[in-house]
């Protein structure tokens, strides 16, 4: 059974749920060297159970709507496929939301109010994109929550924990942080226009059209390095860079590919070209 819930939880998404954390942990002991173990550990795990979640609540819950389908081009979903049974996969979703409660406890004590208002719309959040009568994940909301929960928050709350400051410098990292995450999405919107808009998903892929959603995912890729030079010193901002060649590759991919499988490793790509840029403005804030 393990061998399907592996691929229901979409273990090549999870690095976007741990970038942000670590991203805002180091900026804290940049700014203010303030590091603490345990928050940094709860708050990983509770990021990432909460992207779980989010991701089994998703199978189960786009089965049910009819945007999984037999013409998909996305990989395969548990649900649809048959391998497990809807309800399942959405108690595994609660059990996943309700962990993620269980670190915020902790660090809502650390934190304060201001983290248990985060915890709370992020828990609300999560289950909102895909469930309710008006799912965030079936309007043209989706990138613009990805940027704000999976960045500005993730970063600024992450930073807040350790220093118990609002940072202006973690405002710009999640938005850093957050557009290739955002960019992963606008590929997976992109790829499944077709049987999204069949499903009665009106994404911001759909509104803009092709075209103009190819223009806005070189803006996710490329802008977070024009923010470089307001997080790192002069003299390191070479580090962060060092993705500008990866970055080219991946814009003029997503430009050229076309609408079939492909599109999958590049939304792969896109979520590792995140982790890279995420660990070389580590490595600039620490070396």
């Amino acid at each position: 059974m393990f061998k399907y819930w592996l691929p229901a939880v979409r273990p090549k998404t999870l690095s976007m749920a741990i970038a942000p954390v670590l991203v805002g942990t180091t900026l804290a002991w940049f700014e203010q060297q303030q590091f603490s173990l345990l928050p940094l550990l709860l708050t990983l795990a509770a990021a990432l159970l909460i992207q779980i979640g989010t991701n089994l609540y998703n199978d189960a819950a786009d089965f049910e709507r009819g945007a999984d389908t037999a013409g998909r081009l996305g990989p395969a979903r548990v649900v649809a496929e048959g391998l497990i049974p809807a309800t399942r996969v959405r108690h595994g979703a609660w059990l996943s939301f309700a962990l993620a409660l269980l670190c915020g406890i902790y660090l809502v004590w650390l934190g304060g109010w201001p983290i248990l208002l985060i915890g709370l719309f992020s828990l609300a959040a999560a289950y909102a994109y895909t469930g309710g009568a008006h799912p965030i994940a079936y309007g043209p909301f989706g990138e613009l929550f990805v940027l704000v929960f999976f960045g500005v928050i993730a970063v600024a709350g992450s930073a807040y924990l350790q220093t118990g400051i609002w940072s202006a410098a973690a405002v710009v990292a999640g938005m850093a942080i957050g557009m290739p995450a955002a960019a992963a999405l606008l590929v997976n919107n992109y790829r499944d226009l077709e049987s999204d808009c069949a499903a009665g998903r009106r994404t911001l892929v759909s509104l803009l059209g092709r075209r103009l959603a190819r223009r806005l995912y070189a803006i996710y890729i490329l802008t977070p390095l024009m923010l470089v030079p307001l997080l790192i010193p002069a003299e390191r901002v070479f580090l962060p860079w060092l993705v500008l060649p990866p970055a080219i590759v991946l814009v003029r991919r997503f430009w050229c590919s076309p609408i079939d499988t492909g599109l999958n490793r590049l939304l792969a790509l896109t979520a590792q070209y995140q982790l890279l840029f995420a660990v070389l403005l580590i490595s600039a804030w620490l070396f």
